[in-house]
């Protein structure tokens, strides 16, 4: 069952989200050739604690970290450890964000040092397609317009939507209705109405849209082994157009 936000709760949510953003923005200027993929999951957990915010993942069906952290290959729920950040590689660092029992989730990809142009081209078109999704997260549009929106801009420019893994509501709990595939066709799903509260978060492949899942039972790859990256945002659906309670550079 989709539940509608008021708007009171979905400011509750923002709250969460601007927190989660501000984070976010902290560790772009980390990243680099020799941190470590745990050095950024502590850092975020002190972030979060002197803003009266929790990780919400941590302890979450006894995943043991404030974010997940994948690597290159790796689509997304790696865990964050000892692995030292290589110049060429791409991260993507994932949390959730809880404020008083309210929820904002997003995912950012990021370069290490100098990258391939393979990698950046994923990179720029990973996030493009968010943006594309969240264009069509308007009253009266269909879960569909926005799957329809990231898939065909996607594959257009040569990389495969992971189907596996998709985005979701979210409020009170991680998980919600509606589920927000990134691809299939338009025009289908429920509708968008006001109120409605969930992530689109598109993950892509240069290779393969296949994933697989290591021995961790969390850890998910390309089974191809080519690289993957994601982009993610909560939105809001208001009379006014998508608000994205997770934006980093806010206009307003």
């Amino acid at each position: 069952m989709i539940t509608l936000k008021t708007k009171e709760e979905i400011e509750n949510m923002h709250k969460a989200g601007r927190i989660l953003a501000s984070c976010h923005k902290e560790i772009a200027a980390m990243i680099r050739p020799g941190i470590t993929t745990g050095e950024i999951d502590r850092f975020v957990e002190k972030f979060l604690e002197q803003r009266g915010a929790t990780p919400e993942q941590k302890g979450y069906k006894g995943y043991k970290y404030a974010t997940c952290a994948s690597v290159n290959d790796v689509i997304c729920h790696g865990f964050p450890g000892d692995y030292a950040l290589k110049d060429g590689d791409i991260v993507t660092i994932d949390m959730v964000v809880n404020v008083d029992g309210w929820l904002a989730d997003s995912a950012w990809s990021y370069a290490v040092g100098n990258v391939s142009e393979t990698a950046d081209k994923l990179l720029r078109v990973t996030k493009e397609a968010l943006y594309r999704g969240i264009q069509q997260a308007v009253v009266g549009n269909r879960i569909g317009d926005v799957s329809h929106a990231i898939q065909t801009f996607a594959e257009a420019q040569g990389f495969s939507v992971v189907r596996d893994f998709i985005g979701h509501g979210i409020g009170k709990q991680m998980h919600e209705d509606p589920q927000v595939p990134h691809y299939g066709p338009a025009g289908r799903g429920p509708r968008l109405k006001e109120g409605m509260v969930f992530t689109i978060e598109p993950m892509l492949n240069v290779g393969a849209y296949h994933t697989m899942v290591d021995p961790d039972g969390w850890t998910a790859r390309t089974v191809d082994g080519s690289l993957s990256a994601q982009y993610e945002h909560t939105i809001a659906i208001t009379a006014d157009g998508p608000l994205i309670l997770t934006e980093q550079d806010p206009i307003s």
